[in-house]
């Protein structure tokens, strides 16, 4: 048995732990001979790999990345590197060259599309669920959220003493996309006071309303906003929009919009920092190392059973699989009867709606 193994998308921590306990788990319990394709689907374009022994997997667990590299524009079946041809064949043909049984793809939702694309074409995938997001279909986490969220409530920290020690207006502004997932989470283990998601449209006077509140009351205000979050009425702040991108459209800035759009109607200094891509980098905590792990031999045993074209989930505290193709080209929102967000309300925090 011959098994390949890609990262693709965005970096996140947790990569390199499922490398690890794909390439030992092939190894030692079923001889397998396991090759790292380089930078993604790049690596099967423009033919990158090597081989993945045991000692090569040695001392990854905690690194951030990918020790395989990753590339978040390649998309063999609109190639940018020939005028968004689909080049799906020649790649497949690389596989066959290389004599490679399966692949083993780690990513998110862009990825697993891309990697459904292979299955239907033949190519036996098994799929690992990857994004700081946590918005993949099925799951109920992907490795890199809970690294994402420590990010933010530490940001958070940091943030409420500034804003405490100057009476100040404070907001973070979260990665997440259309997903308010790490918004939420994020703003509740780091004491936000406001919490805004994509999913619940805001009202810039009712964020006001207790910005105005807290000043006379504690004299601050902590505010966590995800990227997509918009204010009623009115679209997502988009950054920039790159028609040969995977994610042709880049959210961001909706923080400082919302920072210019506050300060007219509260008394306190507004400031915004967008904490953008330090939610990707860095060592992953141990919950996603663990959770990489199961994920990474959950997706072995799937490959020694021959059991291709799924994708890895964690249902409860539960590893299992689902069918890619009710993954691909699927997001996973919060749902508004989360109870998260109703601990939030209960709690006494903001979600930016007016009152009734």
């Amino acid at each position: 048995m011959h098994i390949g193994i890609l990262t693709g998308g965005g970096d996140c921590p947790g990569l390199n732990a499922v490398i690890r306990a794909v390439t030992l788990a092939l190894i030692n319990e079923a001889g397998a001979t396991v090759t790292g394709i380089e930078r993604g689907f790049l690596g099967l374009c423009r033919p990158a790999m090597r081989p993945l022994r045991a000692p090569d997997v040695e001392g990854i667990l905690s690194l951030g990345g990918t020790i395989l590299g990753t590339h978040n524009r390649c998309d063999p079946f609109h190639y940018f590197g020939a005028d968004g041809a689909d080049v799906s064949a020649q790649a497949v043909a690389t596989l066959q060259r290389e004599g490679i049984d399966g692949l083993v793809v780690i990513g998110g939702d862009g990825t697993m599309v891309i990697a459904e694309g292979f299955a239907r074409l033949g190519v036996p995938v098994v799929g690992v669920p990857k994004t700081i997001d946590n918005d993949l279909m099925h799951t109920d986490r992907s490795f890199g959220f809970d690294s994402a969220v420590a990010v933010v409530a530490e940001s958070l920290d940091r943030l409420a003493t500034t804003a405490k020690s100057h009476g100040r207006v404070m907001i973070a502004e979260t990665m997440g996309r259309y997903a308010g997932w790490i918004g939420l989470e994020g703003g509740m283990a780091g004491g936000a006071d406001v919490i805004l998601l994509p999913e619940l449209p805001f009202s810039v006077e009712a964020v006001a309303e207790v910005c105005r509140e807290r000043e006379a009351r504690e004299g601050d205000t902590l505010i966590c906003i995800a990227e997509g979050a918009h204010a009623l009425n009115q679209d997502q702040v988009v950054r920039a929009r790159l028609a040969d991108s995977p994610e042709p459209v880049r959210l961001g800035g909706v923080g400082q919009w919302l920072a210019q759009a506050l300060q007219p109607l509260v008394g306190s200094e507004v400031r915004s920092t967008q904490l953008g891509h330090v939610q990707r980098g860095g060592s992953p905590t141990p919950f996603d190392r663990v959770l990489a792990t199961r994920f990474g031999y959950h997706a072995a045993q799937l490959v020694r059973s021959g059991d291709f074209n799924r994708m890895v989930v964690l249902q409860g505290d539960t590893c299992t699989s689902v069918a890619l193709a009710s993954v691909a080209g699927q997001s996973r929102k919060v749902p508004l009867d989360h109870p998260l967000l109703a601990a939030a309300q209960g709690l006494g925090l903001s979600l930016g709606q007016p009152r009734v």
